[in-house]
């Protein structure tokens, strides 16, 4: 595993491990629709409203602004997801994770990390 990203966490502490999912744009989201399984979102708007639908299906969120009182950390903690906000990559082609498989591990504190597995 390779750490690819750290933020706060602003939800649940539980490690998950999913395929990212990049979000930039609305039709990104109406594709995940049938296939959102199992699926880590990252997300640079933080007061994104779209995923909503999706939530369910979604083994976590990230984000690359905001905080935690960002619609987004808030509607991950009312659905129990695990939430990175403010995460810094240490890539700078972020599409480049579309597909990948990824772990979220929180440290005990406030931190979230992301790890590239594959």
């Amino acid at each position: 595993m390779k750490k690819i990203g750290e933020g706060l966490s602003c939800s649940t502490k539980s490690d998950v491990t999913g395929e990212l999912a990049y979000i930039t744009t609305l039709e990104d989201v109406i594709e995940l629709f049938d296939k959102a399984a199992g699926k880590i979102c990252l997300i640079d708007d933080a007061g994104i409203t779209t995923l909503g639908p999706l939530l369910n299906e979604l083994v976590a969120t990230i984000c690359t602004t905001g905080g935690a009182g960002s619609h987004l950390a808030i509607i991950s903690r009312e659905f129990g997801l695990p939430c990175i906000m403010g995460i810094e990559l240490s890539l700078k082609n972020l599409s480049t994770l579309n597909g990948r498989k990824v772990k979220i591990i929180h440290n005990g504190e406030d931190r979230g990390i992301l790890y590239l597995i594959d």
